[in-house]
C-alpha cells in the first residue's frame, strides 16, 4: 500500500509540475528577464573580406562546423561515404547543386542535418549562401 501511495504522489506531482510549465508564458505571466539566446549551435564569428566571394561569410559562419575541409567535418564525411568519390564531398566544391534544391535542404533539413529557420539564416543570408556554392557552375 505505501509502494502505491508513493506512486501516486511521484505521479501528482509530474503531472502538477507540467501543468505549470504549461501554463508558463500564458496572457499576464511576467516576460523573461533576458531573451531567448540564439539556437544555432553552429555560427562562428566571420567577416567578409573584401576580394571574397558573395556567401563565403554565411557559409563558414553556418554550414563549416559540419560541411568544411578536414576529418572533423561530419557532413563533409556523410557526403564521402554516399558519394564514393564521384561527387566532391565538399559542397564548395560542388558545381551539381540547384539553387531551389539548396534553399529546400537548408530550409528543411536532411537526414542529421537540422533545418535553419528564418531567424537564425535570413533569406537575404540563404541568398548568398546560394550565390556561393551556385558560384562554379558553368
Amino acid at each position: 500500500m505505501t509502494r502505491w501511495r508513493s506512486s501516486a504522489a511521484l505521479l501528482a506531482g509530474c503531472v502538477l509540475a507540467a501543468l505549470l510549465d504549461a501554463r508558463q508564458g500564458e496572457a499576464g505571466d511576467p516576460a523573461p528577464a533576458q531573451p531567448a539566446a540564439p539556437i544555432s549551435w553552429t555560427w562562428s564569428t566571420v567577416k567578409a573580406g573584401p576580394h571574397q566571394p558573395r556567401g563565403l561569410a554565411e557559409f563558414e559562419r553556418a554550414c563549416a562546423v559540419c560541411h568544411g575541409d578536414g576529418p572533423a567535418k561530419p557532413g563533409t564525411r556523410a557526403l564521402h561515404t554516399k558519394y564514393q568519390g564521384k561527387e566532391p564531398a565538399l559542397l564548395a566544391d560542388r558545381t551539381d547543386l540547384a539553387p531551389d534544391y539548396i534553399r529546400f535542404i537548408v530550409r528543411h533539413g536532411v537526414t542529421v542535418m537540422p533545418p535553419f529557420r528564418k531567424t537564425e539564416l535570413s533569406d537575404a543570408d540563404l541568398d548568398n549562401l546560394v550565390a556561393y556554392l551556385t558560384r562554379k557552375h558553368h
